[in-house]
This record gives structure tokens, sequence and C-alpha cells, in this order.
């Protein structure tokens, strides 16, 4: 027997992330259910933005509530908690799919992908018909996908915007 104890390799029992490369027919197969699923978090986080002041002013005037507000304010504090989840599985079937959730409010989505050797992602934002952009990693600007589609060449487009920029 050995004197050197077992350990794990990976002792806080996470499974290890594995780096995902989309190509860019893969993303676009995807694209329907990322819709689906960004639609999603877009309408959770429309829903929070109106229930959580109505929340914020039911719990400040709390002691002076008549018994419906009182019902009233432990129903927003459930369906926040509902959304909330919904929020959270969104964006855990956005990971588990390998899209890069980047802004919730825009709906805007990375598919992680390498581009001349180099990692990069197809972009897509919520309302775009299809996945039309891309751009390097840790690079704010995005360049158009050129028409044929292919990924070779893609580095010849220039940029037509930037995060943020509808």
């Amino acid at each position: 027997m050995s004197n050197t104890p077992n350990r794990a390799t990976n002792p806080a029992g996470k499974p290890k992330k594995k780096d995902v490369a989309l190509d860019l027919t893969t993303a676009r197969q995807m694209l329907p259910l990322v819709k689906s699923i960004v639609s999603d978090i877009i309408n959770s986080r429309q829903t929070l933005s109106r229930l959580t002041p109505e929340q914020e002013r039911l719990d400040r005037h709390r002691r002076d509530l008549v018994w419906q507000e009182r019902q009233r304010r432990y129903q927003v504090r459930d369906e926040i908690a509902v959304v909330e989840q919904v929020l959270q599985t969104a964006a855990g079937e956005l990971a588990g799919l390998g899209v890069n959730l980047i802004d919730e409010d825009a709906g805007e989505v990375d598919f992680p992908t390498k581009i001349n050797g180099r990692p990069a992602a197809y972009t897509w934002r919520f309302g775009d018909a299809a996945v039309a952009h891309w751009h390097y990693q840790g690079e704010e600007q995005l360049r158009p996908i050129p028409n044929d589609g292919g990924d070779q060449n893609l580095t010849a487009a220039s940029p037509v915007r930037y995060r943020g920029n509808p």
C-alpha cells in the first residue's frame, strides 16, 4: 500500500468546462431554440421590471397594509421567485448548449468558435433574423458574416457596429 492519499484531480467535484467551438452551420441550426430561450429571458426580465417596484412599494408600507394588500405582497414575492427561477433555468439551458448570454436586456448571445485559429464568436441579438455577425474574443466590434456563409476569410470584412448598438 502507498502512503500517498488518493486525491481527486477535481476536488470540488465540478465538471471541467470544455471549450466549445461551433461552426456557422451549427449556430444557425441552433437559432430557433436559442430564440425561444432568449425570448423567455427577455419576457422574464420585463416581468421583473414590472414586479420589483411594486414589491418595494409594498415592502416599504408593510406595516400599514390592509389584508388585500398584504396578500398581494405575498403573491408578488412568489411571482418574483418563479420568474427568477425561469431566468436561472433559461441561462442554464444556454450554457448547456455552449452559448454565452452577453446581454440579458438586449437578448444578445455569442456562439463560440475559432476563426483563423483565434477564439471568436458568432453573435446574434434578439430581433435579428439570423446569425449575421462575428467578432474575435475580447473585441467589441462586430463584423458581418459574408453572404457565402463560409468560415474562411471572415477577417476581410470591416466592422459594421459595436456591441451595445442596435
